[in-house]
């Protein structure tokens, strides 16, 4: 048995981020750069106000009146020459006309400008309708005015390799005009539920007999990581028929198997990964619930065996199969690594000689910090506990117990804000 640092380590060691694929931009969320983007153009494409106002060359007076001489709007072709001793009206976003050096806010202005219509035809020309407008107070030179590429320009790095595609990652990249994006492929994930006791959730359990709930779980928290998890089925308690299934797992990225792995007679998994060519790196880490775990690879990909009990497979997946799958995509993670600080709002046990995971419901208090309610599970086949649970908490080896109040540590499962 080892500790969970040591099995971390040994799993990280292969656990490196899978190659290249081009994805669609708006099916890329979630997913991670497999190299740098470049900017495709300026930003801004030319000089644009920042203000809906006048745009005018050199200073001016307070109560000084000037004719306004066209307007600009944004999405008008720059080019327009600034006349001589007038005023342009401009709106955020519209192109500045040459030789003008400032824009002042209509809000600093006064008269009947304000309310001035021009044609199609006159706009963005001189000479077009004209009004006045009255100045209240001027404005320095450069003021209200986003210089072209201010922001970046074209062929400078846009994203970095490594960058995870957020909703405002992928809207920066529309605006560069990215259809594809070069991600990290997605890891081909399969799960296989052991156990001749063990029936699918659709049939009618007999005596001794239970539905199975490991496959349900492994499909939704591997959509959770944007994967797609392909089922195989229930395998029985035979070596032949385990083996052909197994066999059929091996074919992706990663093999997840629940059941099979602990040291009874028909624990099977181990010995049909070994006949399978598979090289195992160690099979119990020193947690509760979740002791009996397999981590073995092959030369096409990596396999976790877990133990039969829902906790357990729970535990063993946000724990170490998570990250690994995270890091397959290109990010960076590690067992442990993402939990915060909390106040505990009810007592928590103690622990024996392995770490203790225990289920808990998290709330904020009125200053925003996190709380965390352990629940009481009666044991690692209690799947109410920890299918309630929209955290862990930790409780170190040789830990004693603590009261409500203390401080703790808790991994996040869920969106806590639902």
């Amino acid at each position: 048995m080892i500790s969970p640092d040591e099995a971390w380590r040994r799993i990280a060691a292969h656990v490196a981020p899978l190659g290249e694929e081009g994805v669609e931009r708006r099916a890329a969320l979630g997913r991670v750069l497999a190299r740098e983007v470049a900017a495709t153009l300026d930003v801004p494409a030319d000089d644009v106000s920042a203000m809906d106002g006048y745009a005018l060359a050199g200073e001016v007076a307070a109560g000084e009146r000037r004719g306004v001489a066209a307007t600009v709007v944004a999405g008008d072709a720059p080019g327009l020459e600034m006349p001589a001793g007038a005023a342009v009206r401009i709106m955020t976003g519209a192109p500045v006309p040459r030789g003008a050096d400032r824009v002042i806010p209509v809000e600093m202005t006064e008269g009947p400008a304000k309310d001035v219509r021009v044609s199609e035809e006159a706009r963005g020309a001189a000479g077009g309708e004209r009004s006045e407008v009255v100045f209240r107070e001027g404005v320095a030179a450069g003021a209200n005015i986003r210089r072209r590429g201010e922001v970046m320009r074209a062929g400078d790095a846009l994203l970095p390799a490594g960058a995870a595609l957020t909703p405002g990652a992928l809207a920066l990249l529309a605006t560069h005009g990215y259809a594809e994006v070069p991600v990290h492929r997605a890891p081909s994930v399969a799960v296989l539920a052991t156990g001749d006791e063990v029936v699918a959730p659709e049939s009618v359990p007999g005596p001794g007999r239970l539905r199975d709930s490991h496959t349900d779980f492994l499909l939704a928290a591997g959509a959770s990581l944007g994967l797609r998890v392909t089922p195989l089925g229930i395998a029985p308690d035979r070596v032949d028929e385990l083996t052909a299934l197994v066999e059929r797992g091996l074919r992706h990225d990663v093999l997840l198997l629940c059941g099979g792995v602990s040291m009874g007679e028909l624990d099977l998994v181990e010995g049909v990964l070994a006949a399978l060519g598979c090289q195992s790196h160690f099979t119990a880490v020193a947690i509760q619930p979740g002791k009996p775990m397999v981590f073995a690879t092959h030369p096409g990909g990596l396999v976790f065996g877990l133990p039969g009990n829902p906790a357990s497979v729970m535990v063993g997946f946000w724990l170490f199969v998570r990250p690994a799958l995270r890091r397959l995509l290109g990010g960076d993670d590690a067992w442990w690594r993402g939990a915060v600080a909390a106040t505990l709002g009810a007592p928590l046990p103690g622990a024996g000689a392995r770490d203790r995971f225990l289920p808990a419901m998290v709330t904020f208090t009125a200053g925003g910090a996190p709380r965390a309610d352990p629940l009481a599970p009666r044991g690692s086949h209690d799947l109410a506990a920890y299918a309630r649970g929209s955290a862990l908490v930790r409780v170190p080896a040789g830990s004693p117990p603590s009261p409500a109040g203390a401080e703790c540590q808790i991994l996040p499962l869920a969106d806590w804000r639902e």
